[in-house]
């Protein structure tokens, strides 16, 4: 995936080995580093979502884009938690 400002996606082991396990999270991308880095990397910046879906922290980080995957976003007045599409961890 190429991500996009406005994208969420789960950011895990997939991406990046510092996000394995509990260090896994929700991010929100408000922009995407142009600077050539390595094939298939970029560095990313946003916003680490909880679980409701609400802005925590903001962050910049350097991931593989085929390791993100998207997250589906619940229909609206549904107080479910945010779904992530794709393979399980």
């Amino acid at each position: 995936m190429t991500p996009e400002p406005g994208d969420v996606v789960r950011v895990d082991g997939y991406a990046s080995p510092q996000f394995r396990g509990r260090s896994a999270l929700i991010f929100r991308v408000i922009s995407v580093c142009k600077k050539d880095t390595y094939y298939g990397w970029a560095w990313l910046t946003g916003y680490v979502l909880d679980q409701a879906g609400l802005a925590v922290e903001k962050r910049e980080i350097f991931v593989k884009k085929s390791g993100l995957r998207p997250v589906v976003r619940s229909p609206a007045g549904t107080p479910a938690p945010l779904a992530v599409r794709g393979r399980r961890v």
